[in-house]
């Protein structure tokens, strides 16, 4: 299993990230990815106006109907392969805005 590096520290598996911290996250798979693995995000007190979602290696989407929850609160989603997802989550937090990233560890 593949991990992340961040902040002068290391983690093996999949990652959640919000304004307010990074979590574990037991997302392996795009098959994974419901209500229940965006919870902290749904339920973020830190506004989050943006959802990255690196689903692996390949680029996977996610359920209309999940999509929708986010829709509702103002929440634009997008999915792309993990690398792209990192990549476009760096920039956006460097132009501080408020971006949350289901990341999906990929070896």
């Amino acid at each position: 299993m593949g991990g992340f590096r961040f902040a002068g520290m290391s983690h093996r598996g999949s990652i959640l990230c919000l304004p307010d911290g990074i979590w574990a996250s037991p997302v392996t798979g795009p098959k994974d990815i419901d209500a229940e693995a965006l919870r902290r995000v749904l339920e973020s007190r830190e506004p989050v106006s943006h959802l990255l979602i690196g689903t692996g290696r390949d680029m996977a989407g996610i359920a209309s109907t999940l999509r929708q929850k986010f829709r509702d609160r103002g929440i634009v989603v997008e999915t792309m392969a993990t690398g792209a997802a990192i990549r476009t989550y760096n920039i956006l937090l460097d132009e501080r805005r408020p971006i949350a990233a289901l990341l999906i560890a990929v070896e």
